[in-house]
């Protein structure tokens, strides 16, 4: 049996994962699928399509679109990162349910 190794973790990693929705305009700068690719493959952050209205003209991908995404507080820094650095208007919210018991 392997038994892991507490110690090896740094003691102020911060793991905590927030739910958040992200709100994102589309400029006819990036596809959306690429889009999608990027936060998926190259940031390996999850998400669900929430709402998408999207048109396409001339090969240029117009619009908005809701994300809910399950992501670490880095994560989503460098989510917000790369998407100003795209040019692309975002608004993040950090979504809240409540529980009812």
């Amino acid at each position: 049996m392997i038994t892991p190794n507490l110690q090896a973790l740094p003691k102020n990693v911060n793991l905590t994962r927030k739910e958040l929705i992200l709100e994102v305009q589309l400029n006819g700068k990036m596809k959306f699928d690429h889009l999608l690719n990027a936060i998926y493959q190259q940031m390996g952050i999850c998400y669900k399509v929430l709402s998408a209205n999207v048109e396409y003209m001339n090969g240029s991908n117009f619009g908005s679109f809701q994300l809910y995404i399950n992501a670490t507080d880095e994560e989503s820094q460098e989510l917000e990162f790369f998407l100003n650095h795209n040019k692309l208007l975002n608004t993040t919210v950090e979504y809240t349910c409540r529980k009812y018991s």
